[in-house]
């Protein structure tokens, strides 16, 4: 893709509307004492939030986590020491990580989740076979 002015200008007018849209990051910190990382912005709100529950971020250490950089823009804040960016909109809207990321990660716990209708459901089953296996449907040609 060949970079216009015209293209250059839009990109302009869709940073510019973002940072309008959104209070800056103005500090981001990691509180060891309740294993947090904490964003300040400019509102005056702060989020706080697992490192764990953050794509890019699940399996990092304190010391990975002291460092965090502000984007330019004031809405993105990188992790050098991970190579983790995460933006700001994002985490407004409730997401700490890619759909794909977030999907998984809620899927895992669907999947964990131990019930007795679960694990009824599972003797159940199992007393049938177990599940179905798949067939093989004959390739198009």
């Amino acid at each position: 893709m060949e970079i216009t002015d015209d293209v250059l200008a839009a990109a302009n007018a869709r940073g510019a509307a973002k940072k309008a849209a959104f209070p800056a990051v103005v500090s981001v910190r990691y509180d060891r004492r309740v294993s947090r990382v904490v964003i300040a912005l400019a509102s005056g709100l702060e989020l706080a939030f697992s490192p764990k529950a953050a794509q890019g971020l699940e399996h990092a250490h304190p010391a990975d986590l002291a460092d965090a950089e502000i984007s330019p823009s004031g809405l993105g804040i990188h992790f050098p020491h991970l190579d983790a960016d995460l933006y700001l909109p994002a985490l407004l809207e409730g997401f700490l990580g890619s759909k794909r990321w977030m999907a998984s990660e809620l899927g895992k716990r669907g999947g964990a989740a131990s019930t007795a209708a679960k694990a009824a459901a599972a003797r159940e089953n199992g007393r049938l076979g177990g599940r179905p296996r798949k067939s093989k449907l004959p390739a198009a040609a």
